[in-house]
């Protein structure tokens, strides 16, 4: 018996070893505990690090964002807690203990690392981790790569996140000896009795309808917990802060990864009611309606003699970031574009002007092709769609035999632009690789704003003077990470917290710009030519302006040329989005053309007319705004629309509208996405239909 007894040892120290199922149950209860204490310190360290949008909200709005939090958090613990749950049918599942420290640990390292990512991530975009993320991945990795490493101190988000996963898998490893330690002490006899399979079924049968309820979020009919759910107060960062990364991220998935079609408008109107409402928000008594049963607005447009300008030549220039909140002539006081307050008292300015997106492909493409930003269409120039004609400058200008040139800082590459703007009818790209000697070169995007803005200056005192040419000149130093020289030309900014740097580099564009009018003002072409300095997209701001964060689209528009103060004065507070330059432009050149740009001539809107525009931010974020002279309905995706009071300038706020209702508003926003979406899909948004084109 002797020889028996190091074998019963053995087995009696694995038996008292084996976890019971009582053990099981503490165990996936103390780690969805210590997972819901980790997601809620995340969730503190982003509301720490991004403080300076707490502004005058409440302390209780914020105690409600965690609340809130906490039922979007237990939905990825549910989720996290899957395979325990499961393990319950079985004793040799239970038994597995190593795994399910190993699984818990991965499952907590991977979202702590996106809980990490997302400190930066929200402060940039002011939105919760999405497509984004996904859209960056389908561009060129090491330009990618290059923007995050040298943009933001990923070497120590790194070893922070190796340390915690560290801790992590200890902190498991001490959860399962605590689960274990009071059974340890039970006899041998009684360890081995095992939990009869009837019992086990009904225990896995109640942590099954608890954890249905958890990962629903609520117990009330209708669908579980969406993001709308998290909007419940009146601060736009506490609704944020009560959604889950994890969650965000996995939304932003199945949307990027299923049809881009599939996530496209639905339509919500007949649709001659809705063709009618689109043409009535768009045609003027200066459009002539044609090819109207193929096409929903192309029409020939004809501006009056008296609204056109002395002009041949058209220069756009797209300023990235360049928000309207930090701009002099816009009321700010922080004087940080000094050399662009300078040109708007020589040119005109709007000061109501909004981007159609929040990130520049959008800015790209509705600036120059005249389309909007559609749910599902948010990176048109990376679709097949976006290899379709549209009527933007480079068709209507290339048709009246102008000279065309685009000068920018980076790589052409990036957001397909070469290949869009070819296709559109540009011939001569100059970019990053085209720059010899520059006076900075950075290592993620390429030169600075004085390097592009010089050698534009001296491309177009280089243009031939026997035709008409127009240029965009594109900026690129004022994103993350700043093509900044190191020996700047101006102060940086400080005393603005995290957007020190940031207003430092929109600083810098400023400065750039100005010594570029200066170099152009010596050229013959000056006197002829119209000048459009637009920003492609703002940015965060200390505060949030209505969920839309209206401060990320206000841009400044300006019109520099000759007689443009003497005819339109120096200052319009018309509504208006970047859909709008193209038919503006063609409306100072004056002429008939036939076009089917989906914004309007500013300078020749009916009487009374204040302008509207429709808006969507970047991302898989599916929200849609319109915008008129003092309010904004914004409508999310499977939610009622809200609506606001707003104001802009140096005093600017949103009030929400009791009711939420604007009956024209809102039909005239679902005409215009119903149609718009329709025309793209069927490639009869250009000048001339699908067919005539082949």
């Amino acid at each position: 018996m002797t020889a028996q007894e190091p074998v019963a040892t053995r087995q009696s120290s694995f038996n008292l070893d084996t976890p019971t199922v009582k053990s099981h149950l503490a165990f996936t209860l103390l780690s969805a505990g210590a997972l819901l204490v980790m997601y809620s310190l995340l969730r503190v360290a982003l509301l720490v690090y991004n403080s300076d949008q707490i502004g005058d909200s409440p302390a209780s709005v914020f105690v409600e964002a965690f609340y809130n939090g906490l039922r979007f958090d237990l939905r990825v613990v549910v989720f996290a807690c899957i395979p325990l749950f499961l393990a319950l049918l079985s004793h040799r599942a239970i038994a597995a203990r190593t795994a399910y420290k190993l699984w818990l640990t991965a499952f907590a390292s991977l979202t702590l690392l996106l809980g990490i990512a997302e400190l930066d991530f929200y402060r940039e975009f002011h939105q919760r981790l999405n497509s984004l993320v996904f859209q960056y991945m389908q561009e060129d990795l090491g330009t990618v790569a290059s923007m995050i490493w040298n943009g933001f101190p990923v070497g120590r988000y790194l070893l922070a996140w190796a340390f915690a996963t560290w801790v992590l898998y200890k902190l498991f490893g001490g959860l399962d000896r605590l689960s274990r330690r009071h059974h340890k002490a039970r006899s041998q006899a009684h360890h081995h009795s095992h939990t009869h399979w009837g019992a086990r079924i009904l225990l896995f049968t109640l942590c099954l309808v608890v954890a249905v309820v958890a990962a629903r979020g609520h117990m009330r009919q209708g669908p579980p917990l969406r993001w709308g759910d998290a909007f419940t107060t009146d601060s736009m960062f506490a609704n944020q802060l009560g959604l889950n990364g994890t969650l965000t991220l996995v939304d932003a998935a199945k949307n990027s990864f299923s049809s881009h079609r599939d996530n496209a408008w639905k339509a919500t109107l007949p649709e001659d009611e809705a063709l009618a409402s689109v043409r009535e928000m768009l045609l003027t008594p200066n459009d002539k309606l044609v090819d109207a049963d193929t096409a929903a607005i192309r029409r020939d447009f004809t501006p009056p003699a008296a609204g056109t300008l002395p002009i041949r030549n058209v220069v756009v220039i797209l300023m990235e970031s360049f928000a309207g909140r930090w701009v002099g002539a816009m009321g700010s006081d922080a004087g940080i574009t000094p050399y662009f307050d300078k040109l708007a008292k020589e040119g005109l300015l709007f000061d109501r002007f909004f981007s159609n997106g929040t990130h520049t492909h959008q800015g790209m493409f509705a600036t120059m092709a005249c389309f909007p930003n559609l749910p599902s269409f948010e990176y048109l120039m990376r679709t097949p769609e976006g290899a379709h004609k549209f009527s933007g400058l480079p068709q209507l200008l290339s048709a009246r035999d102008f000279n065309d040139l685009y000068v920018y800082n980076g790589n052409f590459q990036w957001d397909n632009q070469s290949g869009f703007f070819s296709n559109q009818g540009m011939t001569r790209f100059i970019g990053r690789e085209d720059f010899v000697n520059p006076v900075f070169m950075d290592k993620t995007w390429g030169v600075s704003d004085q390097d592009m803005f010089d050698r534009g200056a001296a491309e177009l005192a280089k243009m031939p003077a026997d035709k008409p040419f127009y240029a965009l000149l594109q900026t690129l130093s004022n994103h993350t990470p700043y093509a900044l020289p190191t020996q700047l030309p101006v102060e940086k900014v400080t005393g603005y917290g995290a957007h020190d740097e940031h207003l430092t580099a929109m600083r810098y564009a400023d400065w750039a710009l100005g010594q570029f009018f200066e170099k152009a003002r010596k050229e013959p072409y000056f006197k002829d030519t119209l000048f459009v300095v637009v920003g492609d997209h703002g940015f965060g701001s200390d505060k949030q302006l209505t969920e839309m964060d209206l401060f990320r689209f206000n841009v400044p528009l300006l019109l520099i040329g000759p007689d443009v103060q003497e005819k339109f004065g120096s200052l319009n507070h018309n509504v208006a989005t970047q859909i709008d330059i193209v038919p503006t432009i063609m409306g100072r050149l004056g002429g008939e053309v036939r076009h089917q740009c989906w914004g309007r001539d500013l300078l020749n809107l009916p009487e009374g007319d204040p302008g509207i525009g429709v808006i969507k931010p970047s991302g898989s974020d599916q929200t849609v705004a319109i915008v008129s002279a003092d309010r904004i309905l914004i409508q999310p995706k499977d939610f009622p629309p809200r609506l606001y009071q707003y104001q802009l300038g140096a005093d600017a706020k949103a009030v929400r509208i009791p009711g939420d209702s604007d009956p024209r508003l809102q039909k005239y926003l679902e005409a215009f996405l119903q149609t718009a979406t329709g025309s793209l899909l069927n490639n009869t948004a250009g000048v001339q239909d699908a067919k005539q084109n082949q």
